[in-house]
């Protein structure tokens, strides 16, 4: 039985039965609602899948009959039922899935910030075998000038003022699982940095009661990951796979590697740090 679950918890699922597929997405509409490079699935039938936890699960429709699921305390990404297959975010996963990623798909939209290291398959779109709508990218809803970011359903959008300090990819199990991916990718600036620009109102959050500093800031309608302002450090926390330019910054390590996911292997040549930088 593989098992995972959200941020928080409340929502839970399992697979009695090993998935099918597993591949690394990187089409816009998966970078918005995870705020990462790409999004890891596993794909299998229904049968089998069990999720607890349904009262806290809402949804946003991204095409007719289809519906993006996340937790509504903590906004991680949630597994969601479409034509008899089960999509599962990888990120949540406590047990080794037992499944390995098997190829790269979208890269026709892929991050301009995001190089692909590994050699395994990439396609533009969907894969051989899916039969599947395409849908467009969701152009910036802000005039052109600092690097623009929105979340799905484009209710909330901020530009990024500031200079970037820095930019890193954590593979801590509260990144994975807040992000339900295969690690968080965040870009960090001055506090004052960051400007909404519209749906400011929108914005939910959560902090694990014993963390620290570790907050999800999300959109309430479609679960997105927004950018967390945290005056008490002067930092801003910008998701960077909600940015719809490029920041001019690529992320520059890969930090808590100790808690990298069984499942993802790291194949670029950044630093790698096993907890926090020194």
């Amino acid at each position: 039985m593989i098992q995972a679950s959200c941020l928080c918890g409340a929502v839970t699922w399992r697979f009695e039965q090993v998935p099918t597929q597993m591949y690394h997405c990187h089409c816009s509409r998966c970078r918005k609602v995870h705020g990462v490079g790409f999004a890891t699935y596993l794909n299998g039938p229904a049968q089998g899948f069990h999720l607890d936890g349904r009262e806290l699960v809402q949804g946003w429709e991204s095409m007719p009959g289809v519906q993006r699921a996340f937790c509504g305390r903590c906004g991680s990404v949630v597994p969601n039922i479409w034509e008899g297959q089960v999509f599962a975010p990888a990120g949540n996963f406590i047990d080794d899935p037992g499944l390995r990623p098997q190829a790269h798909i979208f890269v026709g939209s892929k991050a301009p910030w995001y190089d692909i290291a590994d050699a395994l398959p990439r396609f533009d779109t969907w894969p051989t075998g899916f039969d599947a709508p395409l849908l467009p990218d969701r152009p910036p809803l802000d005039p052109p000038g600092a690097p623009r970011g929105s979340c799905l359903c484009g209710g909330v959008t901020y530009v990024v003022e500031g200079k970037p300090l820095r930019a890193m990819n954590c593979h801590c199990g509260r990144c994975r699982a807040a992000r339900s991916a295969a690690h968080a990718s965040n870009l960090f600036t001055n506090a004052d940095g960051v400007r909404f620009t519209r749906g400011a109102d929108l914005l939910a959050s959560y902090k694990i009661p014993d963390a620290k500093y570790f907050m999800q800031v999300f959109c309430h309608v479609c679960g997105s990951p927004a950018p967390r302002i945290d005056h008490s450090r002067d930092l801003a926390v910008v998701p960077m796979g909600g940015l719809d330019d490029d920041p001019g910054m690529r992320p520059q390590a890969h930090i808590f590697v100790g808690s990298k996911a069984l499942w993802f292997d790291i194949a670029d040549a950044l630093p790698q740090h096993q907890a926090a930088p020194g």
